[in-house]
């Protein structure tokens, strides 16, 4: 497997614990839903979308019969979607602080651009060869 791909799968599997780990903490501690919309972005975007672009760069490209498009584009999708997830789950604990909704603001964008990247890479590794010319 390529390194991008191991590096996205074992983010999925940090998010998995980390979404599980903050749920069992939520229930034990009677429901403190300040942490839920942290806990879905840890499932979602952690594990269930870094499983997805982990996997989807391994096989897509097979299925393709085409290299990755670009691997410098899926580094930074890479780093853009750890840092943007990351700073969703601060920016939900700062909106529950002080109602400020400028960080959370930020880092979705940062997230939104990590996909658009990855999209991107898809799009380009995935297009359809040209039809064979009949000679």
């Amino acid at each position: 497997m390529s390194r991008i791909t191991v590096w996205f799968i074992k983010c999925a599997m940090v998010y998995f614990l980390l979404a599980i780990s903050l749920g069992v903490y939520m229930v034990a501690s009677g429901g403190l839903y300040p942490y839920l919309p942290i806990h879905a972005h840890f499932n979602l975007l952690g594990w269930m979308s870094m499983m997805i672009y982990g996997v989807s760069y391994h096989i897509l490209p097979r299925f393709s019969g085409r290299p990755l498009w670009s691997d410098k584009l899926a580094e930074a999708h890479f780093w853009l979607a750890n840092i943007g997830l990351v700073g969703i789950s601060a920016g939900w604990i700062l909106k529950y602080i002080d109602g400020g909704h400028t960080v959370l603001l930020i880092f979705s964008l940062i997230e939104a651009l990590a996909i658009i990247f990855f999209v991107i890479n898809m799009f380009k590794t995935i297009k359809s060869t040209p039809p064979i010319k009949a000679t």
